[in-house]
């Protein structure tokens, strides 16, 4: 008797997750991105989604297109291409070791990125109108949940390897949601 009345009180008792259970594909997804604005004598917008898959719990690796106008007093250009990164959040959560009610995750990240020049833009020479450049960048950053699957992330980032034709400078910083 006594049995049925526990059971009554937690029906989900036994649907439970074992710890090593693996959540379902949609569940491992994420989607986000960034966008940016500025404007004066140099502008710049960019807008950067992302798909993402959540390897491990703290492991995720993400990828998607970019786009770029960029404009400097007369001159303007439009850089585009794709990226791709991976995270490893090492710290979920702050106040588990200092608390102070601060809940912030920190995470490390690094990036390959292939972006499309205009070639007269960038005085490269180059016979085609366009050019390559690839770009590998490292980092690290602050995540601020904002939910259960969602965040709002403060990366920084360095270039690691020189190029004549750098769209970023040192640190490159961005701020982007993922959901």
């Amino acid at each position: 008797m006594a049995s049925l009345i526990l059971a009554n009180i937690n029906p989900a008792m036994g649907q439970q997750k074992v710890k090593g259970d693996v959540p379902p594909l949609k569940e491992r997804l994420f989607y986000g991105g960034n966008f940016s604005l500025q404007f004066g004598t140099y502008t710049d917008i960019e807008v950067s989604p992302v798909i993402g898959f959540w390897v491990l719990p703290r492991i995720s690796i993400a990828a998607g297109p970019d786009f770029q106008y960029y404009k400097l007093y007369s001159r303007s250009t439009v850089i585009y291409g794709g990226k791709t990164y991976a995270e490893l959040l090492f710290l979920q959560d702050l106040d588990n070791i200092i608390p102070l009610g601060i809940h912030l995750g920190l995470f490390l990240h690094g990036e390959y990125e292939a972006l499309s020049l205009e070639t007269a833009f960038f005085e490269a020479p180059y016979d085609s109108k366009r050019f390559m450049l690839n770009t590998f960048l490292a980092g690290g950053g602050i995540r601020q949940q904002m939910g259960q699957r969602s965040s709002l992330n403060f990366t920084f980032l360095w270039v690691l390897n020189n190029s004549d034709y750098n769209v970023y400078g040192n640190p490159e910083i961005r701020v982007s949601f993922i959901f």
